[in-house]
């Protein structure tokens, strides 16, 4: 660990000397747990979201950002480096960026080096001390009773017992907002930035909410912002007759109560169910209200921002570590390749630079690795693959970028303006057993898959070849 320390502190010491002259600016870098792309500024008017939608009126706001892969460990992985994932590395909801790349320099480290005060409050690595070093201190809340943060002790107790598969995964209780783990987080950072604000040194505080993933637990306050009645079911709610299985498997959600058992542990059989419609709506209705409980604690953050006189030294990032489908293709999940599970929300805010902007240029969260070293003046690491946003920032009209990749486990994803196109490999190089185009243009809720259309074969390989020059098959 020590040779590994020098090694590190030797190469981010050269990209120090080569720094532009520059103010340090703070930044205040926000990731959601399992955030889609549904909040009001993106278009979506059943949720209610006033916070986030505020922040994003002084900000630039990303239509077309996609993760690089949808599952938590690994797109963090991708993020904190800027690195692709493969099927060699950054594979798993696990994934640890010490075991797969230990020698990667990350955006938190580096600004370390520089003499930043680095903190990591809730969830931003996927496993807590991965890479503790880069960090001056890293922070978890606890759950009252157990690490899903269900407080409810009949709950509690019936979930020690059983397992998830005796627990609904939903909770709807009147408790403040500091009984959950999100409420904590957002009062740990408030307590953070008045200290940062005495210390007087730059500084990148990383807050890390957790909802709205699974379990969907919030204060009944945001659940009664819904009418249940009006909860509205996705038109696509069924999976497409002619898409490839690969894409139709669940995860996470059949492992709670509720779900018919029949449905094998890693969702293999969930295309042949159809969750009742009142039960669906329940998951939705919490899926929203948490991104309500959630949206209220980033605004005390940027609240507690404004009022330390905070807001015009310190570069505000909020974003996803993926989406959700939420009954889309009959699917309740992440890890796959429709786009509802890759389109996160990405907005960014940088004093003096940004107003309120709408880009439809592409954007990969491996891009922010470059978009933070070039706002600060610091020479971005050679092994960095994203490319900066910040010519966005300063023109959001500007198109820099009209493709984005996403991977997961042995499938690939190019998606651009016009097309999505996934494919899956087996283990021999090359031998491709499933696939799907869809015409997003004309067929937005992707429901027609053009892949086996004779007619569009030539165009499949075009984008097999694409994917192939990526690297990250």
């Amino acid at each position: 660990m020590k040779t590994r320390l020098i090694i590190i502190a030797f190469l981010v010491l050269n990209f120090r000397m080569q720094a532009q002259e520059v103010e340090p600016k703070n930044i205040l870098f926000i990731i959601v747990d399992d955030l889609r792309a549904a909040l009001p500024t993106y278009g979506n008017q059943q949720v209610i979201a006033p916070y986030i939608t505020n922040f994003a009126e002084s900000a630039v706001q990303f239509n077309n950002a996609y993760v690089n892969i949808p599952t938590c460990g690994a797109s963090r992985a991708s993020i904190l480096t800027g690195i692709r994932p493969t099927r060699e590395y950054f594979k798993k909801f696990t994934t640890s960026i010490e075991r797969d790349m230990p020698d990667a320099i990350t955006f938190p480290g580096l600004l370390k080096s520089i003499g930043y005060t680095t903190i990591s409050n809730g969830k931003i690595s996927h496993n807590r001390d991965d890479m503790d070093f880069t960090w001056s201190e890293i922070w978890r809340p606890t759950g009252l009773y157990n690490n899903q943060d269900y407080i409810d002790k009949s709950t509690s107790d019936s979930l020690e017992a059983g397992g998830l598969g005796a627990v609904y995964p939903f909770e709807n209780l009147d408790v403040p907002d500091l009984a959950y783990k999100d409420g904590k987080i957002a009062a740990k950072a408030i307590e953070d930035l008045k200290k940062l604000k005495d210390s007087g040194k730059p500084f990148l505080l990383a807050v890390g909410f957790l909802k709205p993933h699974l379990p969907f637990n919030a204060p009944k306050k945001y659940w009664d912002y819904y009418d249940f009645d009006k909860i509205q079911l996705p038109v696509n709610n069924t999976f497409p007759k002619n898409a490839p299985k690969s894409a139709g498997n669940w995860y996470e959600l059949v492992k709670y109560k509720g779900i018919p058992k029949d449905i094998e542990s890693n969702g293999r059989n969930a295309l042949l169910h159809t969750l009742d419609e009142t039960f669906s709506r329940k998951l939705i209705h919490g899926y929203y209200a948490c991104i309500s409980y959630t949206d209220a604690q980033v605004g005390k953050v940027l609240k507690e921002l404004d009022e330390l006189g905070m807001k015009d030294d310190t570069i505000v990032i909020f974003t996803s570590d993926h989406g959700f489908s939420l009954m889309e293709h009959n699917r309740w999940s992440k890890h796959n390749l429709f786009r509802v599970e890759n389109r996160v929300p990405l907005i960014i805010r940088v004093p003096g630079m940004t107003n309120k902007g709408r880009s439809e240029s592409f954007a990969e969260l491996i891009d922010l690795y470059p978009t933070i070293t070039e706002l600060l003046g610091i020479k971005t690491p050679d092994k960095v693959e994203g490319i900066s946003l910040v010519q966005n920032l300063k023109n959001p009209e500007l198109i820099t970028k009209s493709v984005a990749y996403s991977r997961i486990w042995n499938g690939d994803l190019f998606v651009s303006f016009n097309h999505l196109y996934a494919e899956w490999k087996g283990e021999e190089i090359g031998h491709v057993y499933d696939k799907m185009l869809y015409d997003v243009k004309k067929d937005s809720l992707e429901m027609n898959n053009l892949a086996n259309d004779k007619n569009y074969y030539q165009l499949t390989d075009s984008l097999s070849q694409n994917i192939k020059l990526k690297k990250v098959f």
